[in-house]
């Protein structure tokens, strides 16, 4: 829960830039621009970069996008600020720099990952992250790799997987899972604090209209449903979807911690 937390924490600090990544291919797009950028920093670059072919082919060989799609979110990424253009004479590679801002939001994803494994063992990886600023450099594309090569964080349970597709969708079911009002794990439903379908639109900014089209889809699917009217009454979600929550977090989290038993972390 106080991963969760942490991340509707960064939502809450930066928007603008967690809605950016708000659906899982943006967000499988920002990893692997990431982790170049971060290979790039760790072989000890004078100015790390992004390279458009390099990314294009990765993104190519992961089978996360097509190459117009990724070309495009190098653009939008441009537009809004999160990465500039270097300022090296090398206009044919098109090589882009993160802004400050998206770096420090990628190595506190890191952080916090680290933090609930180290609340788990009592383990000291946020400690070492700390310690070594360029640690993150070499941990973050080792874990990007291991990651984006999982079934399940690739192709997530479909529960899980509906609302990934919604801007601010990996928000809103965090968002979801906080706000579950019992403890009780052997009921089959919860009860959350949602009563309105507007207002938890306008909270993460997203699309009245979508996000009520994705409510319906995960009521026909048994993951939501209202004590009374529709949309205007508390909702609950299914315990087969929060488990689907769970799985993943759970999944992401095995990978990582499998990362860094490699670096020699745990």
């Amino acid at each position: 829960m106080d991963q969760t937390l942490a991340f509707l924490d960064i939502h809450q600090k930066a928007p603008k830039l967690a809605s950016i990544f708000g659906t899982h291919q943006r967000w499988m797009l920002a990893h692997v621009g990431m982790a170049q950028y971060f290979l790039d920093a760790a072989s000890g670059a004078t100015e790390p970069v992004i390279v458009m072919a390099r990314f294009l082919e990765q993104v190519r060989r992961l089978e996360i996008s097509s190459v117009n799609t990724a070309d495009a979110f190098i653009k939008e990424m441009l537009a809004y600020g999160i990465a500039v253009q270097s300022t090296a004479d090398d206009r044919r590679h098109r090589p882009v720099i993160p802004a400050p801002h998206a770096v420090a939001a990628l190595r506190q994803w890191v952080w916090v990952h680290l933090h609930s494994l180290d609340n788990f063992d009592g383990g000291r990886r946020t400690e070492a992250l700390e310690q070594d600023d360029a640690l993150v450099h070499r941990l973050h594309p080792a874990i990007t790799e291991r990651v984006l090569a999982s079934p399940i964080v690739r192709s997530p349970p479909p529960r899980y997987a509906l609302f990934t597709w919604l801007n601010s969708g990996g928000v809103v079911m965090d968002w979801l899972m906080t706000s579950i009002q019992s403890t009780d794990d052997t009921a089959t439903r919860f009860l959350t604090q949602v009563r309105s379908v507007p207002q938890l639109a306008e909270r993460f900014r997203v699309s009245r209209t979508h996000l009520t089209r994705k409510l319906r889809e995960a009521e026909d699917l048994g993951s939501v449903g209202w004590l009374g009217k529709r949309g205007r009454s508390t909702m609950w979600i299914s315990k087969e979807f929060r488990d689907e929550y769970d799985l993943y977090q759970a999944e992401k989290l095995s990978l990582i911690d499998a990362t860094c038993v490699d670096f020699g972390l745990c």
